[in-house]
């Protein structure tokens, strides 16, 4: 069977995609003090950087419910892949051909651009390709941004190491190979029918008139700020746990994190045909309440780091598991609809870190006097799953 007729490279493609996900928000971090060092542009510029990622993705978010069904999925995730592939090379380029600060910039912007678009158009195009079990395959799928963050880490931590800081301009070069591969790749692959022979997607209008919509955002934002409340501070704990200076638990927290959570994916895609989808986001609720509790209040510190891997497993089905029931329960999503979830999902992960730190400072205390405060993104999650559980049960009566 060729490329063109099988599905199987139509999801290969978008493992691929979030890998690049992956690439395009977890490589420049590792550059940060290069680039004070290289250009000697100030720590507040740097910071910038972070937020200006941040904040085009979730632009993408927001227009992309609008333009995307008119210039067709193909065109659009091809689009996405060269956005990504130049603004990862551009890391190294266009700092050297313009002023500094503003060559970052605008690969930074680039990057953000395809990073945004990729995480609204994967999702629904796995749901989409021929599956018996789709909330496995979505977990799956989600699986390999955990993948390709830990493995971004460590082999550019390695090959910095091995060749040199000097060699970061080579590395992102090479790093942009991923998306500039998986955009011919795209160019070839089936892709399905987003919707059903005849339906068109939901419109904003009619996604806010449904009170299953605003029950999976709600599930999607708590998603997000119970993994980001903890992972943002995984390398602390790694650090008071094992006594390891800053580099090493910058690296070893959150890749104890990424892979956890990562198991936990391929583990929710292997039982998701056999379980109840909300319930097992109930149990994960609960388990990442108690994995605050013991990263915060564990007796010694290497307890707390296990609270940190507890809380990375707990989370992993958290946010393809709602797509996968949003996708259920809205099948005209389409999408508006995952595009409104990315958005909902993105201001999760920037709330749940947020507020861990503002409760720390507000308490003038260390991290985990504001640590069990996070708890309310989990505890809301299972008050949000039961409430869709009771819907669902209404609905199927």
């Amino acid at each position: 069977m060729s490329i063109r007729n099988d599905f199987k490279h139509t999801v290969l493609a978008s493992y691929v995609g979030y890998i690049t996900q992956a690439i395009v928000n977890n490589f420049a971090p590792l550059l940060f003090l290069i680039f004070q060092d290289t250009f000697d542009i100030p720590i507040e510029q740097i910071t910038l950087l972070v937020t200006i990622n941040f904040l085009v993705q979730l632009a993408i978010d927001l227009l992309s419910a609008k333009f995307v069904d008119r210039i067709g999925y193909r065109t659009s995730l091809v689009a996405a892949h060269v956005f990504a592939c130049v603004g990862i090379a551009g890391l190294g380029i266009f700092p050297f051909i313009m002023p500094p600060f503003a060559g970052l910039l605008t690969a930074v912007v680039l990057y953000a651009v395809g990073g945004g678009l990729t995480e609204v158009l994967i999702s629904p195009v796995v749901d989409a390709c021929p599956s018996e079990n789709k909330a496995g395959s979505m977990g799956l799928l989600h699986s390999f941004y955990c993948w390709g963050s830990v493995g971004t880490v460590l082999l550019s931590t390695l090959f910095l190491f091995a060749f040199g800081k000097g060699s970061w301009r080579i590395l992102a070069l090479l790093w942009a190979i991923v998306p500039a591969l998986n955009t011919v790749y795209f160019t070839q692959v089936p892709l399905p029918q987003i919707y059903e022979e005849g339906e068109t997607g939901m419109t904003l209008l009619e996604l806010c008139k449904s009170k299953m919509f605003w029950v999976m955002t709600v599930l999607i934002m708590c998603a997000g700020g119970s993994e980001l409340a903890m992972s943002q501070w995984a390398s602390s704990f790694a650090e008071s746990a094992l006594g390891v200076e800053k580099t090493v638990g910058d690296l070893m927290g959150p890749c104890f994190f990424a892979v956890l959570m990562g198991t936990s994916r391929v583990f929710y895609a292997k039982i998701s045909a056999k379980i109840n989808l909300l319930k097992y986001m109930i149990f994960c609720g609960f388990l990442c309440i108690f994995s605050y509790m013991l990263a915060a209040f564990a007796p010694v510190p290497v307890l707390s780091l296990i609270g940190c891997g507890i809380c990375g497993f707990s989370v992993g089905a958290m946010w393809p598991g709602t797509y996968s029931a949003a996708a259920e329960a809205l099948p005209r999503g389409g999408t508006a609809l995952f595009a409104l979830l990315a958005l909902a999902g993105d201001a999760g992960c920037s709330g749940g870190p947020t507020l861990v730190g503002m409760i720390t400072g507000a308490m003038g205390g260390g991290l985990k006097q504001g640590l069990p405060f996070a708890a309310i993104f989990p505890a809301l999650l299972i008050a949000a799953a039961f409430a869709a559980l009771r819907m669902t049960g209404k609905k199927s009566r």
